[in-house]
């Protein structure tokens, strides 16, 4: 009996590659998904997302919510038995995506365009001005998405403002040009 498997093998290679990650060491024990923050929103969890790069399965892969959503917290290295670190394997993934034309969810991706853009305006994410700018992308993008969780976040909002849990003013870090710098070096000057 044969196994065939249908995909891209050569995909499996170039994430390996430009991510430096050996994602082919990965025995799918689930240890990545298990303390991911963010799994539970992914289309895929890590794991699977790992082992469809395994399989080749490129044009799933890059379709895919699961590297928008990531908050590249480095939980899965630190679990992982093989020491491979997911981060920058999504990190990869999304830049594939944008350079073949995949955007899975405009909502994931303008929350991670908002997401980096409040870290290289204040050096750390500032919730307010990050989910102002969220909104206003959604609203750019289709206005259903504005509309979208508006009445949860405004009620979670005003919890959090009363629990003194949320800043009004950002506070920069120091030496937010270095911050900066390194936008620039990534070719994030302007976006």
């Amino acid at each position: 009996m044969t196994i065939s498997v249908e995909g891209d093998l050569t995909f499996r290679d170039v994430v390996r590659e430009r991510s430096g990650e050996d994602i082919h060491s990965c025995f799918y024990c689930q240890k990545c998904t298990a303390g991911c923050p963010t799994a539970f929103v992914m289309d895929y969890a890590p794991a699977q997302l790992l082992r469809m790069i395994q399989l080749g399965q490129r044009e799933a892969v890059l379709s895919s919510t699961a590297p928008w959503l990531c908050v590249g917290c480095e939980t899965c290295g630190t679990r992982c038995p093989n020491h491979i670190r997911l981060a920058p394997m999504m990190d990869v993934l999304r830049q594939m995506a944008l350079e073949e034309g995949y955007v899975a969810d405009p909502a994931a991706y303008a929350l991670h365009r908002s997401f980096l853009s409040s870290i290289k305006r204040w050096g750390r994410v500032h919730e307010l001005t990050m989910l102002m700018e969220y909104k206003t992308r959604c609203l750019l993008a289709e206005s259903s998405l504005f509309f979208r969780g508006l009445g949860s976040d405004l009620m979670m909002g005003k919890d959090l403002v009363l629990k003194g849990k949320l800043a009004f003013i950002p506070e920069r870090v120091k030496r937010l040009d270095e911050v900066r710098k390194l936008y620039a070096e990534a070719g994030e000057g302007n976006k």
